[in-house]
C-alpha cells in the first residue's frame, strides 16, 4: 500500500512594490537561485500572520497589506538531495498558501539580516514574469501559476 506523500503548510508572498515589481532575495544556501519570501506556517497559526511573521523574518520588515489570496493551495516536490536535509526527511515538499501583498515602507526599511538566521544575502525588485527565471527549477511551476494569478496587480 502507498503512503501518502505529507507536504509542509507554507505560506508564500509575492510581495508588490508601488511599481508593480515583486521582491526576490538570493538565498545565501544557493548562490543564483532568487526567490520570493516564503516559510513555515507554525501549528494553530494564521497563515496571514504567518505572512506577515515571515515577511518580518526574512526582509525585515513587515510593512504590507494584503491584496489577494490565491484560492489555490500549491504544492512542489523536493528533489530528493534536498528532502533528506532538510526537515529531516520527513515531508515531500511543500503545499503553499500564497499571498499578494502590497508593500507599504521604503526601500531602506528592507534589513536582510534583521533575523538571526537569514535567509537572502541579496535582494531585488523584478517583474513578476522574471521571477520563472530566477527560481530553482523544482519551483518554476508554481511561479508559473502565480505569473497567472497575479498578472494583474500593478503599481
Amino acid at each position: 500500500m502507498a503512503t501518502e506523500k505529507l507536504y509542509r503548510p507554507c505560506v508564500g508572498i509575492a510581495l508588490f512594490n508601488h511599481q508593480g515589481k515583486v521582491f526576490v532575495g538570493e538565498r545565501i544556501d544557493t548562490p543564483g537561485a532568487w526567490q520570493m519570501p516564503q516559510g513555515g506556517i507554525d501549528d494553530g497559526e494564521d497563515f496571514e500572520i504567518a505572512a506577515l511573521r515571515e515577511l518580518k523574518e526574512e526582509i525585515g520588515t513587515d510593512k504590507a497589506s494584503i491584496l489577494r489570496i490565491h484560492d489555490q493551495k500549491i504544492k512542489y516536490d523536493l528533489p530528493d538531495d534536498l528532502r533528506q536535509q532538510l526537515w529531516s526527511g520527513k515531508y515531500a515538499g511543500q503545499e503553499q498558501i500564497w499571498v499578494a501583498m502590497r508593500f507599504e515602507g521604503q526601500d531602506s526599511d528592507i534589513c536582510l539580516d534583521a533575523d538571526d538566521h537569514p535567509e537572502f544575502s541579496n535582494w531585488q525588485w523584478v517583474n513578476l514574469e522574471k521571477t520563472v527565471d530566477l527560481i530553482v527549477p523544482f519551483k518554476r511551476h508554481t511561479y508559473k501559476i502565480l505569473m497567472t494569478a497575479f498578472k494583474d496587480i500593478t503599481g
